[in-house]
């Protein structure tokens, strides 16, 4: 009987540890904001100052601008930068579904459209070591959309201020090749 009491007693304490692990181990993938890309691509080419120069790095900014908030009061909305229906397109975050952010990365929503939304959440596949190698870096959760169809999500009527959208001159705005500097 006492042995019974023990295994039951041992039973319950294994799987109370194990459902405490099984959230971090079902977990996707985490966001680490556009500072942790920095570290490593201003080194091979800099697509880090291709973004931080474009509309992509200010689209949270964008919302705090006396139009934001105009046509948020129009359209019956609070504060842009707190509502759902502009920061799906605004934030990574939202625009991502959400997910979690890593408590080792340093993503914040004032990013405005950073790095892992385009190339997914990046806790999985951001170690350099996984980054050489592509198929690595994939199964880590590394995407890179090039597709009218995936801009579109934004760049569309929906938006109070959208504008024509020719996918093919926009993304030769902010398209940004990995290249590795040359050897001095």
């Amino acid at each position: 009987m006492k042995r019974h009491l023990m295994l039951a007693v041992g039973m319950v304490v294994l799987g109370g540890l194990l459902l405490g692990m099984a959230p971090s181990a079902m977990a996707g993938h985490e966001l680490v904001g556009a500072s942790k890309c920095k570290s490593c691509h201003k080194k091979i080419g800099n697509p880090y100052q291709i973004w931080l120069d474009s509309e992509h790095s200010k689209a949270f900014e964008t919302l705090a601008t006396p139009e934001a908030q105009k046509i948020a009061t129009d359209k019956g909305l609070g504060d842009p930068q707190k509502e759902e229906a502009c920061l799906k397109c605004h934030v990574t975050r939202a625009f991502l579904g959400n997910p979690a952010v890593n408590e080792k990365g340093k993503y914040a929503d004032t990013e405005g459209v950073g790095c892992e939304a385009c190339h997914g959440a990046g806790s999985d596949y951001k170690k350099k070591s996984i980054m050489k190698d592509h198929d690595a870096a994939v199964a880590g959760g590394m995407t890179r959309e090039k597709s009218e169809a995936f801009c579109t999500k934004c760049h569309n009527e929906e938006s109070p201020t959208f504008k024509a959208f020719d996918f093919e001159k926009q993304w030769a705005e902010i398209d940004h090749p990995i290249v590795a500097k040359e050897a001095k």
